[in-house]
């Protein structure tokens, strides 16, 4: 009888998944609220943007964000869109919800987020003037979306953190 040699497979799997983030869309008389942020790319402007956290509601982390780079509380209204976009030569991808809403007075003496230089009001000519340093694509295409006037009811998003109840 042959004997049969076991051989060990390892198999690495790599789960491809994108980065979620949020961006908040504001329009104040004509110019949009844009952050001047340090990068690895260098000084770029995008909207107030950042990453979901774990257990966090996607309206919760637009709030979140817009206050922390820009000292503004951000209240959400309506989702603007929700876009794919991947960075070049094979970079990573990332899945964005925009929304739009109002934003309260700067509060005194708080300071931005970390690489955050400061903020911005912009009109759409000028955030066009600055091509070379948006963030992203997405920049753009955030507002042009915004002022078709896409807007999108909160209700869309469903958010059940916890266990599941009873079926």
């Amino acid at each position: 009888m042959q004997e049969l040699e076991l051989v060990e497979f390892t198999t690495v799997s790599r789960i491809w998944k994108p980065s979620v983030t949020v961006a908040a869309v504001v329009e104040r008389d004509g110019r949009f609220l844009l952050v001047e942020e340090h990068t690895e790319s260098g000084l770029r402007i995008n909207q107030p943007a950042g990453h979901l956290e774990p257990g966090e509601a996607l309206v919760d982390a637009a709030a979140r964000e817009a206050i922390e780079e820009t000292a503004h509380p951000f209240f959400p209204s309506a989702l603007v869109g929700v876009y794919l976009w991947r960075a070049d030569g094979g970079g990573a991808t990332y899945m964005r919800f925009a929304f739009t809403g109002n934003v309260g007075e700067r509060i005194a003496g708080r300071a931005l987020d970390r690489g955050i230089v400061r903020t911005l009001w912009l009109t759409p000519e000028e955030i066009d003037q600055r091509r070379d340093r948006w963030r992203t694509p997405l920049v753009r295409r955030c507002i042009d979306d915004f002022l078709a006037g896409q807007r999108y009811p909160l209700e869309l998003l469903y958010t059940q953190i916890g266990a599941p109840g009873p079926a």
